[in-house]
């Protein structure tokens, strides 16, 4: 197993300190194998899992399988002192996980009626899966695929929205659960504690407009500063309602909740018992703009030239790999390596071939290699079968993703 304790010998010191020579290690360690490649440094990898950790002020992180995708690093993540449990993001990757993995939870409500049939035909995947709830009708759906009386009582947590109703703004946050209000909260616990088939272990609020928002990305970062300290004050005083109405009605096991962007807030509330994150391990660009913590860029992907249209215009293959969201610039890989490449504006990362142009384009030539940095950070996966494992200018391992171990969840 990938060792993340063990800092490698010739290691530097943060060593993406220095760009040209980060880059340059990296395309050295790779330079033998062919075009697309995706890396994952170890030295940044520990960095940022260790800095997680500090971020948290003690609380422990259930790391979040979307944001990573392959399971050597996921097993390496849980081997550090201080990470506890996955938060996966399908139940048929969740009871893959569970084989090896005792504790999961399913970050998202299932629909899934051949994996709920399979859960509830494992006694082992039942005890160590726990659903994702909101709604009687997600508990309707359960029961209608195998009776209560034909399986084990199944673990389940409620997603209450963590989302701000902000006064003349409205809803600030992602659309995920119904349930906003404590009674709203507590009313739905009484119905699943009054079921048979199901037991109520726990608690997950992610508040998106916190953890998923940068507040130093440029223009509007003082009135996302302003919504986010609002914000933060507002779902304090609402989790600890929330928290304090559940533990009347069950004896919860766990109040999930927060993100890669939002540890210190999060780990420093009282009503929360764990934290979760994942994109922050692997560092995707997004994450280059929160006041509060800096990266490494622990993973990206390297595409060759293939063609010069112009001298200043240098086209790789490939690299429309667009990561999830609104369809937004942001959203793109960029160009990291060479310094000072940008994609044109009418093209943008292709499916098949990107233009790049910039000054350093002219120095590139046919069989070069341009570093990319992903948006986020698990979709990378999803596009190559096996990451190349590096530390300073060598190449020392690979992993294979979900996708190369013939795991396609979604």
């Amino acid at each position: 197993m990938l060792d993340l304790l063990a800092a490698s010998s010739d290691a530097a010191v943060e060593p993406w300190r220095d760009p040209a020579a980060y880059w340059g290690a990296m395309t050295t360690a790779v330079a033998g194998r062919s075009g697309p490649v995706a890396a994952v440094n170890i030295d940044a990898l520990r960095y940022n899992a260790l800095d997680l950790l500090v971020r948290t002020g003690g609380v422990p992180i259930r790391v979040a399988s979307k944001s990573v995708r392959v399971r050597a690093l996921l097993d390496a993540t849980l081997a550090l002192p201080g990470y506890r449990g996955i938060l996966a993001f399908t139940l048929p990757e969740a009871l893959w996980l569970a084989e090896d993995h005792d504790d999961i939870v399913l970050g998202y409500p299932t629909a899934d009626r051949d994996a709920i049939a399979r859960l509830a035909a494992d006694e082992q995947a039942a005890a160590r899966i726990t659903l994702m709830v909101d709604d009687p009708a997600q508990l309707d759906l359960i029961d209608a695929v195998v009776p209560p009386a034909s399986r084990p009582a199944l673990r389940v947590a409620i997603d209450a929205d963590a989302s701000w109703r902000a006064p003349g703004l409205g809803h600030i946050g992602v659309r995920r659960s119904p349930l906003h209000h404590p009674g709203e909260v507590a009313s739905f616990a009484r119905v699943i504690t009054g079921r048979r088939g199901f037991r109520l272990v726990g608690l997950m609020m992610y508040e998106a407009q916190i953890a998923g928002q940068g507040d130093d990305t440029g223009s509007g970062d003082a009135v996302i500063r302003w919504i986010q300290h609002r914000s933060r004050h507002e779902l304090r005083a609402r989790r600890e309602a929330i928290v304090a109405a559940l533990r009347e009605i069950a004896a919860l096991e766990f109040i999930n909740g927060g993100g890669t962007g939002s540890l210190e807030f999060t780990g420093s509330d009282d009503a929360v018992t764990e934290v979760t994150a994942g994109s922050g391990l692997l560092a995707g660009h997004l994450f280059d703009g929160y006041r509060s913590f800096d990266p490494a860029p622990a993973a990206a992907f390297a595409l060759d030239v293939v063609r010069k249209p112009l001298p200043d215009i240098a086209t790789v293959l490939g690299g429309g790999w667009i990561a999830s969201g609104p369809p937004a610039a942001s959203r793109q890989p960029v160009p990291t390596w060479p310094r000072g490449l940008r994609t044109l504006p009418r093209e943008g990362s292709g499916e098949v071939q990107t233009p790049l142009h910039g000054a350093a384009a002219r120095g590139l030539q046919v069989g070069d290699r341009v570093w990319f940095r992903h948006a986020k950070s698990g979709e990378l996966a999803e596009r190559v079968d096996e990451y190349r494992l590096v530390t300073g200018d060598r190449l020392v391992a690979t992993a294979p993703t979900y996708r190369g171990e013939g795991k396609t969840f979604l």
